[in-house]
């Protein structure tokens, strides 16, 4: 994982990331879930690539939009389950990473239309 300024969302998911066709091509997190997972965790902080999400939100809680489409720059993406933890946050965040990220994973979403975004764009609802 490596953070970048711009990404292209195709049809089945970011540009580059595996392929994820379907209800997973693209995964979402809050930024004010993160200090939440790391203190969680012990830790002082933890990014987005840690946990393994291919775009961070600010702003706009998530899970109250579920029922409605997400505009994400150019794209528009809509809100299929939740973005369950893996057994990989207890390597990626030390013993208890895995509950610490239970109900602050984030989303996983469909792409409904495929387009530009970067870092700093705006994010709606529709």
């Amino acid at each position: 994982m490596r953070a970048v300024e711009t990404a292209e969302v195709e049809a089945d998911g970011l540009q580059g990331d595996h392929a994820r066709p379907g209800k997973r091509a693209v995964t979402l997190i809050q930024a004010e879930h993160l200090p939440v997972i790391a203190s969680l965790s012990g830790l002082d902080a933890v990014g987005p690539e840690t946990l393994r999400r291919n775009i961070v939100i600010s702003g706009l809680n998530l899970t109250a939009a579920r029922h409605r489409l997400l505009r994400v720059g150019g794209a528009v993406l809509r809100f299929s389950v939740p973005c369950a933890p893996c057994s990989r946050m207890e390597a990626a965040l030390g013993p208890g990473g895995y509950n610490a990220m239970r109900g602050h994973g984030g989303w996983c979403m469909e792409v409904v239309e495929p387009g530009r975004l970067g870092l700093g764009d705006a994010v709606g609802v529709d």
